[in-house]
């Protein structure tokens, strides 16, 4: 490995130009990491409350996922700034180039995570409690890389927490039905993380990184079909889809669909077609989410 570049001295910025710092820091530009974790999110707010759960509900959950994804942005800066930057896709992040110090990222963080918790303090205490659990998986990710042969699996564990979350919220306890949805979403994260992974393969190899597209190597597509497959069975089995309505089985054909798509698109494993296929990826959600709502 090369030399650590030296992040930039850190100036004074104006109060317009430190906002700017903090929004690329969260990737406000960025939405649709906070859209794949919602749309799962609301799904189990729409199962267990067996149709709408109300606006209370449903405020504390977007708000709750916006800003714990914010949060952990900020985390994920701090722990990776070494690594991010001998990688071109990240060497710009505020962190990395020293626009924002180590301190400042950690007190928004915590802030952001802070906010988080106070929204859930509004709700039932099973699911204040599950809160800590969801933040312990959330702060292991990001050293998870330096360990793990397939960090996206604790990715996934993390971006699904919002399940067993809001089946808490609602009945004040996390029925099998929760747990088993986590385990289907975590094959969508594997799914679609995998994809991510793929973009920055050669600099993840250079650096010492794990990632599960180092770890698949060939086998990379093959299992990213595996994922989707196993994600959509999931559910199809844990909601019954058979006698449900019409509208949850147009859903998930149309989400396989989706899925044959970007499978398509990371054939040849081509950066800016597998970091195209992980974007999209947020429509997939959609769209189960779209079935599960008209289906309850």
């Amino acid at each position: 490995m090369s030399d650590p570049v030296k992040p930039t001295e850190q100036t004074t910025e104006p109060a317009t130009g430190q906002l700017q710092l903090y929004l690329q820091l969260i990737r406000w530009d960025r939405p649709a990491g906070w859209l794949l974790l919602l749309w799962p999110t609301l799904s189990a707010l729409w199962l267990a409350a067996g149709g709408f759960p109300g606006w209370h509900l449903l405020l504390v959950f977007v708000l709750g996922t916006v800003l714990m994804r914010s949060a952990g942005c900020c985390i994920n800066d701090v722990a990776d700034r070494d690594f991010d930057r001998h990688v071109k896709r990240t060497a710009q992040r505020p962190v990395t180039r020293g626009a924002v110090s180590v301190r400042q990222a950690l007190t928004l963080g915590a802030v952001l995570a802070l906010a988080a918790f106070a929204l859930v303090l509004t709700t039932r205490a099973a699911a204040v409690m599950w809160s800590f659990a969801a933040l312990a998986v959330a702060l292991a990710y990001p050293y998870a890389k330096r360990h793990v042969s397939m960090p996206q699996a604790v990715l996934g564990v993390a971006f699904s927490f919002g399940i067993p979350m809001a089946y808490a919220a609602v009945q004040g306890h996390v029925p099998p039905q929760a747990w088993l949805l986590l385990l289907g979403n975590l094959f969508w994260v594997l799914a679609y993380d995998t994809e991510y992974a793929m973009v920055d393969r050669d600099d993840d190899l250079r650096i010492g990184m794990k990632t599960s597209a180092i770890t698949l190597g060939r086998l990379d597509v093959p299992a990213i079909a595996l994922f989707y497959a196993a994600y959509l069975l999931i559910w199809a089995w844990v909601l019954d889809a058979p006698v449900r309505s019409i509208w949850l089985w147009l859903a998930l054909a149309a989400a396989a669909a989706q899925a044959l798509w970007h499978l398509w698109l990371i054939r040849r494993r081509e950066r800016a077609a597998c970091f195209l296929a992980f974007r999209m990826n947020h429509w997939l959600g959609l769209t189960v989410f779209a079935g599960v709502a008209l289906s309850v």
